[in-house]
């Protein structure tokens, strides 16, 4: 039997550590003693796979799944999952949430003084293709309060999950949008330390993807792993 390979290792400060004082939520939630390292096995590296609709069905359109149109900017969000060789990643499950236009989740945890809105969920999922591709039409989140400090803001950002080919390599990230006066100030977006990973976070706006007098286009490709991975969350 083949061994697996070992997946190769981000350059430090790549992804945000697991304590970061600015960010307040982590200081308690952060290990406190260094983590055990788990060599993966064959099962872990070689599944799942979700071409036989285990996932269920995509839901690719965000603004189509109640019975009216959500209020906000209609939006375009594709690009490729690869790996950390540069190869696509094909027939894998990528999966994304998000606060409406006024910046409040449709959950019950999120009591933030801004209306609901009746017909968006804020929640989607899509089986990429051959090549790795993806494309989700949403409308733009907007930013929103939060108590981490007096007078705190996030900025707008869609949160995204993905499998790659295996269980050992489900992670989870966060697409930010270019121009962002908030992304500065921000302690999430700012406990990546590297400037140039958390460059890879911000979708770049695409005028080819956009569609006239529909939707403007975003396109955010998301490396797994490797020293070009995009910041992931701990």
């Amino acid at each position: 039997m083949t061994r697996p390979q070992p997946y190769a290792r981000p350059q430090p400060g790549a992804n945000p550590p697991h304590r970061f004082p600015a960010y307040g939520s982590t200081v308690k939630r952060a290990p406190r003693r260094a983590p055990v390292r788990i060599e993966q096995t064959l099962s872990e590296v070689t599944g799942p796979r979700f071409d036989d609709g285990r996932a269920g069905p995509e839901r690719v359109d965000l603004t189509r799944q109640h019975a009216g149109a959500p209020i906000g900017e209609r939006i375009i969000v594709a690009g490729r999952v690869l790996d950390e060789t540069g190869r696509a990643v094909p027939r894998t499950l990528v999966e994304v949430w998000q606060c409406n236009a006024a910046g409040r989740y449709a959950h019950p945890g999120d009591q933030h003084d801004a209306p609901l809105d009746p017909n968006f969920t804020g929640w989607g999922q899509a089986l990429m293709n051959e090549e790795g591709e993806y494309r989700f039409l949403t409308i733009r989140p907007g930013a929103y309060s939060w108590r981490n400090e007096h007078n705190a803001w996030r900025p707008a950002h869609i949160h995204f999950s993905l499998f790659g080919p295996a269980f050992a390599t489900r992670l989870v990230t966060q697409m930010y949008f270019p121009g962002d006066p908030l992304l500065p100030l921000d302690p999430i977006f700012m406990s990546t330390p590297d400037a140039a990973a958390r460059d890879r976070l911000v979708a770049r706006y695409d005028h080819g993807l956009s569609e006239a007098e529909w939707a403007l286009g975003y396109r955010f490709d998301i490396v797994l792993r490797g020293r070009d991975a995009t910041p992931m969350e701990a």
